[in-house]
């Protein structure tokens, strides 16, 4: 009989990665998932227009989309909704955090949360659809126009993954700080602009770090949102492809690749701080 001040053995967790062909497997993943991006990469340098044939190395395509003032002006066009979707996102995104971490659980907080993350459970393509549909009706009861509906898309939906950050940074900040700035006759205010709002500073930066990213690269709510003249960067790659693949788009989409990467890298370097 066992001793009953022993404690029961602890049932061993299985270790997928000591599993017969998990290394293999692994692999072949990574290697589908990565091989066609460096093949873009590789044939962006190509000075031959062939995508296929590989001549020499060259620049002359990066040089070409910078010179291209359609290419331009859908960047300018991205950057500016991006830049206005990432403000007011994680704005409305704070906000909404603070509101779900700084008061003690409520009835229908789960409910709170599902809402706050309906784009992301929810499909795209039924949001933007929903979106075109919703924003069709305003401008013909309105008859007001503009880049504003793209925008206004755009911060909706990139409400959530600034969201995640921002209320991930709160849970794990202690109480103790802003008990004793109230202790100390500190306002309300001065307790959130002197306390709160530094310590909570590495999760507002991520999470517009990542609705930046997330409206930058956005294709199916900008592709029915858009009106005439609002070509993002995105719709720009996409309409060219349909008349075939050429290194000056393999350019641009390197250089959009890597502005991405650069943004969500910085986005896990402030995580790993944040730790």
């Amino acid at each position: 009989m066992a001793e009953t001040g022993k404690a029961a053995p602890r049932r061993r967790m299985m270790d997928l990665r000591k599993q017969p062909g998990f290394d293999q497997i692994a692999w072949i993943c990574m290697f589908f998932l990565y091989a066609p991006i460096l093949v873009l990469i590789t044939f962006s340098f190509n000075d031959n227009r062939s995508v296929v044939l590989w001549t020499e190395f060259s620049l002359r395509w990066y040089e070409s989309a910078l010179a291209n003032d359609e290419i331009r002006r859908a960047t300018m066009i991205s950057l500016q909704v991006a830049l206005v979707a990432t403000v007011f996102a994680t704005t409305f995104a704070t906000m909404a955090a603070l509101a779900t971490t700084r008061v003690p659980p409520f009835k229908g907080q789960t409910l709170v949360y599902a809402i706050i993350n309906q784009p992301l459970m929810i499909p795209e393509i039924v949001t933007a659809v929903s979106t075109l549909a919703f924003f069709s009706l305003i401008k013909q009861l309105t008859g007001v126009t503009g880049i504003g509906y793209l925008m206004l898309a755009h911060t909706v939906f990139c409400i959530p993954f600034a969201y995640m950050p921002i209320r991930a940074r709160l849970e794990d900040m202690n109480l103790v700080m802003e008990t004793a700035a109230t202790d100390l006759y500190a306002t309300p205010w001065q307790v959130f602009r002197r306390v709160t709002l530094p310590l909570m500073m590495p999760g507002i930066v991520a999470g517009g770090m990542l609705a930046f990213v997330v409206s930058l690269d956005d294709v199916i709510i900008t592709l029915l949102v858009a009106g005439p003249g609002e070509t993002t960067l995105p719709i720009f790659v996409l309409g060219q492809i349909r008349r075939g693949i050429t290194p000056e788009i393999n350019a641009v989409s390197t250089l959009l690749l890597g502005l991405s990467v650069l943004f969500v890298a910085l986005f896990f370097i402030l995580g790993r701080k944040r730790k």
